[in-house]
């Protein structure tokens, strides 16, 4: 992992913002997606990765992670990215029977949309 993103999770787990289980959990997300070809940089995935840990996060700690107004537009634009719908859809399962915390379908849209552009910045073209 790029050094500048293996720090953010070290940021989050040192200041206690996220416990380890979910920076670990989120490491080894990380580390799928690289090794099947996505460029996983602080760059292309730094957002991706302080989104997830911070709803992981606040599910974890029982917090509420309320739906958003965009949520029919994430979705309508998530329409020819099923690949990235269904990944972010194992990536809440795994949450789930890892961490006992399995993310919303707003939660779902938002992590898709971050792995769409994972996927286009992937030598310009989708990664399966």
């Amino acid at each position: 992992m790029e050094d500048r993103l293996a720090l953010r999770l070290q940021l989050f787990r040192d200041s206690g913002q996220a416990p380890p289980q979910v920076t670990r959990f989120v490491e080894e997300e990380l580390t799928a997606l690289a090794a099947e070809g996505r460029p996983v940089t602080e760059d292309t995935a730094g957002m991706l990765t302080s989104h997830l840990v911070m709803a992981l996060t606040r599910l974890l700690n029982g917090e509420p992670i309320e739906q958003f107004l965009t949520d029919g537009d994430v979705a309508a634009q998530l329409a020819d990215q099923p690949r990235a719908v269904e990944r972010a859809r194992a990536i809440s399962l795994r949450a789930k029977e890892e961490l006992g915390a399995a993310l919303p379908d707003s939660e779902i849209n938002f992590l898709a949309m971050h792995l769409a552009v994972l996927s286009r910045n992937a030598l310009g073209r989708d990664v399966p």
